[in-house]
């Protein structure tokens, strides 16, 4: 038999199960109709029962979803992508003013929902201050003054630069595993904490173990988050240079042999997030929707 024959029914027989893979959105609804003005950047909890997101203004607020309370965690400006939810339950967040000379000065606070106080936990920096979640609480990471929420915030994975940092055991490590000269964006730990994604500008999505050791790369995709340890949901959006001319949801299986549309280009379907099942995200408009999907392997 023909060995060219062979070895391509060899790569046929080997895709048959991805080939036979299918998702179902299983039921779509819009949130906070009605009730909210325009939302954007939202972040579920693990649990998938509570949800952040920005205001157009750029206040920061959240929804409990199993009460269906909103509640406003500051009316001060937070930027997109500056808050995050620790693994304490506790909101991990920056916000931002313009000083003397222009310059942007941040601060680091922390929420408790339960008593619906916030802190201060770094003082006003001149620089980048980035909000951490971490497994068993919180971090802000800056190069002036950082802060942990305790001696052992479990294990967190974020970026600076062109590098990843992973914390494991206690153990800080840190990664360049792909060239990107504009740097790294959005990492974050498989629900397991096996393995780490991220964003890497004019790579793509990739992913990584907890030893730096490149496992896949997704695809030229933004914004990726963990639905499950198998699989992960991310936006995909082109734009003209000036404004975005399309952007829709995809489901991405981590070990990169298969991917699917949740939301078709026409959509302008954006900055998704995952949590206890759920998947939320936002339209260009502002519209928060949830989504629940079924996968059939």
């Amino acid at each position: 038999m023909d060995k060219k024959f062979i070895m391509m029914l060899l790569a046929a027989v080997m895709l048959l199960p991805a080939m036979g893979q299918e998702v179902e959105v299983t039921s779509q609804r819009r949130l906070l109709e009605g009730v909210e003005g325009p939302a954007y950047y939202p972040v579920l909890n693990a649990a998938g029962n509570r949800l952040l997101f920005l205001t157009e203004d750029g206040a920061l607020k959240y929804y409990d979803l199993t009460d269906d309370v909103t509640t406003v965690v500051t009316r001060d400006y937070v930027a997109g992508n500056d808050a995050c939810w620790g693994g304490d339950g506790k909101v991990y967040y920056v916000t931002q003013e313009t000083g003397e000379g222009r310059l942007v000065y941040r601060t680091g606070r922390c929420y408790d929902a339960a008593t619906r106080q916030s802190v201060v936990v770094t003082e006003a920096q001149h620089g980048a201050v980035r909000a951490v979640p971490a497994t068993r609480g919180g971090a802000l990471r800056a190069p002036g003054k950082s802060y942990n929420s305790s001696s052992d915030i479990g294990s967190a994975a974020w970026t600076e630069g062109s590098r990843v940092h992973v914390i494991v055991d206690g153990d800080e490590r840190v990664f360049s595993p792909v060239d990107s000269w504009a740097g790294y964006l959005w990492a974050s730990l498989s629900p397991d904490g096996r393995r780490v994604a991220f964003f890497a500008a004019g790579k793509g999505i990739v992913v990584i173990d907890l030893r730096g050791q490149m496992l896949a790369m997704l695809g030229n995709y933004e914004m990726p988050c963990w639905y499950n340890n198998d699989y992960l949901v991310a936006q995909n959006a082109k734009d003209d240079g000036h404004q975005f001319t399309s952007s829709q949801l995809l489901l991405l299986k981590a070990d990169g042999t298969w991917q699917a549309e949740l939301t078709k280009p026409a959509s302008m379907t954006m900055q998704p997030t995952c949590g206890g099942g759920k998947i939320v995200y936002t339209t260009i408009d502002g519209m928060l929707y949830e989504m629940r999907i079924a996968i059939h392997e």
